[in-house]
């Protein structure tokens, strides 16, 4: 199987943030802004950018004198001994954050083995998460971060899986069709979220985008009660544009 890579917003700034890390890191005592963009090439307005993300998420620190220094999360994150459990405190922090910000459960999920795994999520009482009626790993056809998932593999990857998990209907609105579903997952854009209008459940909608790392195929996803189906799209816009500190994470 082999994977398709398709850069987005999030990517180039994820490449960004490593430069600025990578510069930080080198900089044991502190370097300030201005040392900053000469060193990693980045100009002045995209720190800007970069950097209230950055220290936000712990991976850089501003003292006292005004110079960034790498921060608890960056050595953690670091560190062979406790990465997994920092990745997976990190993750969670995030997607904490991301429920908060798109008003709606939020999903992490990867493609591994050849099956779909959610391995985290962040829901609430009021942004309740999916009932999960019939198993992800079955029903990739169905759902946004299946699709996202099967978007990012080959067409043969593709065929494999469904060869394996049969397109049954769900609802209504399920695509059944293999034909069908291998040419809209073909044909979609990989800056446009994949969406899940009733197709898993009725009465919920969803909303999925990539996050690939490496060989790893992963995705964010997120869910709504089909009267918030107007938020949608916006909700997966602001899910797309604050991606980055996800797959920042499983990058370091």
């Amino acid at each position: 199987m082999a994977l398709k890579h398709k850069p987005t917003a999030p990517y180039h700034s994820v490449q960004d943030a490593l430069r600025v890390l990578d510069t930080v890191a080198r900089h044991t005592t502190g370097i300030t802004d201005t040392e900053l963009a000469r060193e990693s090439g980045l100009g002045r307005e995209r720190l800007t950018t970069l950097l209230p993300m950055l220290c936000r998420e712990a991976y850089v620190e501003q003292g006292a004198d005004g110079a960034y220094v790498a921060g608890e999360a960056f050595a953690r994150l670091g560190s062979a001994q406790e990465h997994e459990e920092a990745l997976r405190d990190k993750l969670q922090r995030t997607l904490d954050r991301l429920r908060d910000s798109v008003g709606a459960a939020v999903y992490m999920s990867r493609y591994v083995d050849g099956e779909v795994e959610v391995t985290q999520y962040a829901d609430g009482p009021a942004t309740p998460k999916v009932n999960e009626w019939v198993d992800f790993r079955d029903a990739a056809h169905a759902t946004a971060l299946g699709k996202s998932l099967l978007t990012q593999l080959d067409h043969d990857g593709r065929r494999e899986h469904l060869a394996r998990h049969r397109t049954v209907r769900l609802t209504s609105r399920t695509v059944t069709s293999d034909r069908l579903l291998l040419s809209q997952l073909a044909a979609h854009p990989p800056t446009v979220p994949v969406l899940d209008l009733q197709e898993y459940a009725i009465g919920t909608v969803c909303a999925a985008v990539p996050i690939t790392a490496g060989s790893s195929v992963g995705c964010l996803a997120l869910s709504l009660p089909v009267e918030h189906a107007h938020r949608l799209r916006h909700a997966a816009d602001t899910l797309n544009h604050n991606a980055a500190p996800v797959l920042l994470s499983l990058t370091i």
